[in-house]
């Protein structure tokens, strides 16, 4: 088709609900998969009452909630959990139930709740993280004075027996009180989940660890019972840490915004006010340095603006009166007068820090996995400690004290916390540094999708062209002259925002043709566009909506190859069954879109496929230019649809990239959509499950490197949290384990796989291109990922 999906923006409200395979993207149901309907937007607030949960952590907790409130509910599936903010929403699908029953329920799970309430919620956070930091500081407070007690006592190097032992270690009343107080001062925080988990029958990490206390202190290992109760206070304070640090990297966002904007009155004075009482319409001064407080329009003043914060774009994007700028970007020179376009809570900043904050709330395949293996993975460590504890003394007659030692210590090392928090801090990571880098991705479940990406399918107009076409030329027919072709034209086009109908509005100004709005105009879907104009039906459209609406005209071939050959679009027009003329209109190709075809296959991405719905000719001569080899021409949008589930049957992850309005349907369809330069579009920045937000198809191969560099972290999180167990838990077996070193272990791998989570916030920007088109897999920390870590 000549027009490049001559839609307009008439599927601006089109219900973009993917049906991906994600199974459930958020986080609840069971503390597993599936968490009902969370809003179009991932907004954990859609239809339901959000409390505000002191202890929720991570899944495990999750966990502990859906057991506590799912029965009274009618079902897990009517909880939602955001565990980064401690947040869990009752959705309004489940049984009623009031306020003070479901804080109740909560409470009898060792942890607190109350209703959410944004102004405060940074408070409670910090609250807890206080709390948790206090009684873990007292815990290792009275550890530190007992272990000096008994150095005291023993001298220095006896003081070391307490590590080379192996269960008992003779101590005075006055030592055991103080290992005793870092005892109930490390459990303090466990104890009430521990019992709750008791009284569900459903043993957890809490229990292991209660218990493996208990055992100790029955065996007379105080200094191991201590230990264990310190150092697990001291990993859940590191969890709470460390998934504080990923919300804060993504709170940062809401610095970007200044609070006051300098607004002029109506009598010409100007005043500092807060960005939120700033109405759409008034007008407000940026001087050179500052930040935009809103989004708006430039009605005086010209300067350079850095949009890295919100686009990723390192060069300052030059800005004259009626150009858009956005809130959080700095005015890097000169002084410009805005006229707000949007209130402060609806800014593409706002809208962003909106969707972050919800991402994570969208789980990640992988993080579904680990929750499911940790629900199955403790009860048989409970069982397996048994057997070790219980089947030597009775079998063979070995030692009880010896056997239930080193059952505790299999308690210890097993217990699943460095596994469980390794994921999500490593996914909101991922999110809070995409998103710096201008790469909008709402969800964990699509974190990990672009890494595994073997077919990729393109819109040409606004994605391998620049999406702002120019009327080439105009070939006037049958005696109309070329004023009344582009009036005609003009009429058609008046209220349209599609690109090749303000290509044609620019040209008519640019010739002095008004531009009289056609009447009942009517959008003809992947063909063109007609209506009525001064009594007469015109149309415009394609090479075949012209054969359709003139069946009897003669195209001028000589024209239609010129225009096809040099890769421009074809618009025919036309009154009635009369063909009036054509226009030729040519979109340039992206200047680097080549080069990204390029890195794009070095990076695996094995089909890459045009879909268009212009004619054939142009589509191969594009395409050809950039390198790709499948084109699928004259499409409308449900034949690009009918590509798109083709691809998906023979591809494991197929990704669609458009401009997510015009191409909603197929991007539906695909594994995972990719819109193109959300800035300009509040659709697209809501439709596509990841949203570039400049105009940079660069980005997409930094988005792959970035996906595989995320689940690679991911995998040595797990694979390092699984072998350390699995090497210890020999170790216990025959007998070789002591529990302080286990202890040592499962802490030191907690610490390296938050930090090594944390890693990704560091993601640098664009991918940089090697010489050839391929990609440099030794620039930066993008880089360093194996091509098919995946």
């Amino acid at each position: 088709m000549a027009r490049d999906d001559h839609d307009h923006d008439h599927k601006h409200d089109h219900d973009h609900t993917h049906d991906h395979g994600t199974e459930g993207a958020c986080c609840g149901g069971g503390g597993d998969v599936m968490c009902g309907d969370i809003g179009p937007a991932g907004n954990i607030d859609a239809g339901g009452r959000s409390f505000r949960v002191n202890g929720l952590d991570c899944v495990e907790e999750v966990a502990i909630l859906n057991r506590a409130l799912g029965p009274a509910l009618g079902g897990a599936e009517h909880l939602a959990f955001d565990v980064i903010n401690g947040r869990m929403t009752v959705l309004d699908s489940g049984k009623p139930l009031s306020d003070d029953r479901i804080i109740k329920l909560v409470g009898a799970t060792g942890m607190s709740a109350k209703l959410w309430d944004a102004d405060s919620a940074a408070a409670d956070q910090a609250a807890h993280l206080k709390r948790q930091k206090t009684f873990t500081m007292l815990s290792g407070g009275f550890w530190a004075a007992g272990f000096l007690w008994h150095a005291v006592k023993v001298g220095p190097v006896g003081a070391l027996g307490l590590f080379a032992g192996h269960g008992t270690v003779p101590m005075p009343l006055a030592e055991v009180a103080l290992f005793m107080l870092a005892i109930v001062f490390g459990a303090w925080l466990v104890a009430p989940k521990a019992w709750s988990s008791v009284r569900r029958l459903a043993p957890d990490m809490n229990l292991l660890m209660v218990v493996a206390v208990i055992g100790a202190i029955g065996v007379g290992a105080y200094f191991e019972a201590a230990t264990v109760a310190f150092f697990f206070s001291l990993s859940l304070y590191l969890e709470s840490w460390s998934v504080g640090r990923a919300r804060n990297a993504v709170s940062a966002l809401l610095d970007l915004a200044p609070p006051t904007a300098r607004v002029i009155r109506d009598d010409g004075t100007e005043a500092d006010v807060p960005a939120a009482q700033v109405l759409a319409g008034d007008r407000f001064v940026v001087r050179a340095g500052d930040r935009i407080a809103l989004d708006g329009e430039v009605v005086d003043g010209m300067g350079g603006v850095d949009q890295a914060p919100i686009t990723g774009e390192s060069a300052l994007v030059s800005k004259e009166p009626g150009d858009q700028v956005y809130a959080g970007t700095i005015n890097g020179e000169g002084t410009l007068t805005v006229r707000a376009t949007r209130a402060a809570t609806d800014t593409v900043l706002a809208k962003i820090i909106r969707m972050v904050g919800d991402a994570h709330s969208r789980r990640a395949m992988v993080e579904q996995w680990v929750a499911r293996f940790a629900r199955v993975y403790t009860p048989i460590v409970m069982v397996a400690a048994m057997v070790i504890a219980l089947l030597p003394p009775l079998a063979f007659g070995g030692a009880w004290s010896f056997w239930i030692y080193n059952a505790l210590v299999l308690l210890v090392i097993a217990c699943p916390c460095a596994l469980v928090i390794s994921t999500p801090v490593s996914i909101v990571a991922a999110l809070a540094s995409s998103a710096r880098n201008g790469v909008l991705i709402k969800g964990g479940a699509y974190v990990e999708a672009p890494g595994r990406t073997t077919a990729l399918a393109l819109d040409k107009t606004g994605t391998i062209t620049m999406g702002a076409p120019e009327v080439k030329d105009l070939y006037a027919l049958n005696g109309t002259s070329e004023r009344d072709l582009l009036a005609v034209a003009a009429a058609l086009e008046a209220r349209s925002s599609h690109p090749l109908a303000r290509a044609i509005l620019a040209r008519a100004a640019a010739d002095g043709v008004p531009a009289r709005p056609a009447e009942a105009i009517r959008n003809v879907a992947g063909r063109g566009v007609e209506g009525v104009h001064d009594g007469r039906a015109i149309w415009l459209g394609s090479d075949r909506f012209a054969r359709e609406k003139a069946p009897g005209a003669r195209m001028p071939r000589e024209a239609v190859d010129r225009i096809e050959g040099a890769g421009g679009t074809l618009v025919a027009v036309g009154v009635g069954d009369d063909l009036l003329g054509l226009l030729e209109l040519r979109d340039r190709i992206r200047p680097e879109a080549k080069g990204i075809v390029s890195r794009l296959r070095a990076q695996g991405v094995k089909t890459i496929v045009m879909l268009t719905g212009d004619n054939e000719r142009t589509a191969r001569a594009v395409a050809s230019e950039v390198g790709i080899d499948e084109v699928r021409a004259g499409l409308l949008p449900e034949d690009k649809v009918t590509a798109i589930e083709e691809l998906a049957a023979s591809h494991d992850m197929v990704a669609m990239i458009g401009d997510g309005v015009n191409d909603a349907p197929a991007m539906a369809r695909a594994h995972y959509a990719v819109a193109m330069g959300a800035i300009g579009s509040d659709a697209a920045i809501e439709t596509a499950d990841i949203a570039l937000m400049s105009d940079d198809i660069g980005k997409l191969p930094w988005l792959i490197a970035h996906s595989r560099r995320t689940m690679w972290i991911i995998r040595q999180n797990i694979g390092l949290s699984l072998a350390t167990k699995a090497v210890f838990a020999g170790l216990t077996v025959f007998g070789m384990a002591s529990m302080w070193g286990a202890i040592a272990a499962d802490v030191g791998v907690s610490l390296i796989v938050v930090a090594n989570a944390l890693r990704l916030l560091r993601a640098r920007g664009q991918v940089p291109a090697a010489p050839g088109g391929g990609t440099r897999a030794d620039e930066g920390d993008i880089g360093a990922v194996p091509a098919h870590a995946h």
